[in-house]
């Protein structure tokens, strides 16, 4: 008997070595081959002159008075966006965590739409509130330029859901209990959330804070429409020194310092995220969640929907006013017209190319992020299997920008000539798809017991098999919110697209992106009718979300 279980622990031992490294394998070839190595081509290219690394150009970058302009207004920019995002956005987090009233459900889905929308129909629904170019006037002597405050707002638009579902998730698990007692011990309300819950919230805060800097950092889409010549972000600059002014050296400085900023948010991220998973008094959110009381609550909770409705949904009915300016759909039936200017084929063609593209995206997406995953929640991971969880994060925050032409110059020589074939842009676009599949199944296996694995596994079931009939059944509702997050992300994906999208095949982002750079009435409403198809597509995503969402399930 002793001898028999000599044998079958090494042959145990082996099987579960050599299964971790299989769904390690795959994750890590991806990122290597179509992350890292684009990436480091266009570094490479862009640093290195005869076989020699010219980094004297780094300071000569940055000794230019208009890329520290660029550097300045990204900072700043991503900085306010942040407060007025905590600030517009921590009332909701409370509203959604605390209060239980009719139409909680809908309100959560609006609130959720803006962050699954592509930036281009961000950007195109406050272009539709501000107009071309911006309005400026004066006030007290001080100019103003209403296009500064489109971009802040259309990033608080964007974010508002990071904080209402991150800090609201937390807050709504919270003993309300604990704050109870410290004002029966004579605290006054405002002290008694100040010394008790502000604590336990802090790293949820934290967390949001930076996840919405990262987004704002990194901005593309929003500030390319706009911004226009006089606004650039870091990403916008490596955009048009890379594709306009065809300078590959400044455009990998740029991006060796994005890289360096994203990578110090994620490490302040991880930190941030052990700390939230400390040990706190939580509870189940269903029981947190009351009535409104008082006319302070009622008009708390006014507050909140008012809020929304201009922030959130104003924006977006413009958008489909302006989409409808034309007579009997005048700009919806130019849509399915070849005028052989803007594109090679009918612009409507788009939605067809991206709906595949983001399918096939999606199954890509899937299938890395959930190995990726799995790895991450076996009990015996190594060091590098867990430290890999940070690298998957580096797709948002790296420039989608320097992917995407780090994809033309890297993927055109075999066996990797991939330059024309249509998988080139489902891959970018799964680059970007893989970190919400991770996040959103990795606390739902974390949550299986681990026992159950063993036991199948004692029993003399393969991995795959202990997948299937253990983890697999907990993980479905997870992994179809997964795999929407994915497809609605990979469908409003612009900044890689925007490089490799051939003319005959446009996505929907890159299709509006062109009609705007245009003059003209005409092409402007189809941009505005193809953002407003674009926004309605994802919108059916999310709902379909939210009918799959559960608590355990529902954050990002």
């Amino acid at each position: 008997m002793d001898l028999a279980r000599t044998e079958v622990r090494p042959r145990q031992g082996f099987r579960n070595a050599a299964a971790r490294l299989g769904l390690v394998a795959v994750p890590v070839a991806f990122f290597a081959v179509f992350f890292a190595y684009p990436v480091a081509a266009i570094v490479t290219r862009g640093l290195k002159a005869d076989g020699t690394w010219q980094l004297g150009r780094i300071t000569d970058v940055l000794a230019q008075p208009d890329i520290r302009h660029v550097l300045w207004f990204t900072t700043w920019q991503a900085l306010v966006s942040t407060a007025l995002t905590l600030l517009v956005a921590l009332p909701g987090a409370y509203v959604f965590a605390r209060f239980d009233f009719p139409g909680k459900q809908v309100l959560r889905a609006v609130v959720t739409v803006p962050f699954v929308l592509p930036t281009v129909v961000v950007g195109t629904a406050f272009l539709a509130l501000v107009g071309r170019g911006g309005l400026t006037d004066d006030l007290w002597g001080v100019r103003l330029d209403t296009t500064v405050w489109a971009i802040l707002l259309a990033h608080v638009f964007f974010n508002y859901a990071v904080v209402v579902r991150t800090v609201g998730g937390l807050w709504a698990q919270l003993d309300p209990r604990q704050e109870e007692a410290a004002r029966m011990l004579g605290a006054s309300r405002p002290a008694a959330w100040r010394t008790v819950t502000l604590p336990a919230l802090a790293p949820a805060v934290a967390a949001a804070a930076l996840m919405v800097f990262l987004f704002t950092f990194t901005s593309f889409g929003v500030v390319q429409i706009l911004g226009g010549p006089t606004f650039s972000t870091l990403e916008v600059e490596i955009y048009r020194q890379t594709s306009e002014i065809f300078d590959l050296s400044t455009a990998a400085v740029l991006t060796l310092i994005q890289f360096a900023a994203v990578g110090a948010v994620l490490a302040l991220h991880a930190w941030t995220v052990r700390r939230r998973e400390s040990a706190l008094r939580l509870v189940d959110a269903s029981v947190t969640a009351r009535r409104p009381r008082g006319a302070g609550e009622w008009g708390l909770l006014a507050g909140v929907v008012g809020s929304v409705a201009v922030l959130l949904v104003l924006p977006l009915a413009v958008l489909v006013q302006r989409s409808l300016g034309a007579p009997g759909f005048g700009y919806y039936r130019a849509l399915t017209r070849d005028d052989g200017g803007v594109f090679l084929v009918a612009p409507i063609e788009a939605v067809g190319n991206s709906l595949e593209y983001a399918l096939a995206a999606t199954a890509i997406a899937v299938l890395v992020g959930g190995l990726a995953a799995t790895a991450l929640t076996r009990r015996d991971a190594g060091r590098f299997v867990r430290g890999f969880d940070a690298l998957l994060m580096l797709p948002l925050g790296v420039s989608a920008v320097t992917v995407g032409f780090g994809f033309l110059i890297s993927l055109d020589e075999p066996p990797l000539d991939l330059r024309q074939s249509w998988i080139l842009v489902p891959l970018a676009q799964a680059l970007v798809g893989v970190p919400f599949v991770v996040r959103t199944m990795l606390p739902v296996l974390r949550a299986v017991d681990h026992r159950l694995r063993e036991a199948a596994a004692v029993l003399g079931a393969s991995p795959w098999r202990v997948w299937r009939e253990v983890d697999l059944p907990m993980v479905r509702r997870a992994l179809l919110i997964a795999a929407g997050f994915a497809f609605a992300v990979s469908l409003g994906e612009f900044g890689a697209t925007v490089f490799i999208a051939r003319p005959d095949n446009p996505t929907l982002p890159v299709a509006v992106a062109r009609l705007l750079g245009r003059a003209g009435d005409l092409n402007y409403g189809q941009a505005m009718a193809l953002s407003t198809i674009l926004m309605v597509v994802c919108a059916v995503a999310l709902l379909v979300l939210e009918r799959l969402r559960t608590d355990r399930t529902g954050e990002f």
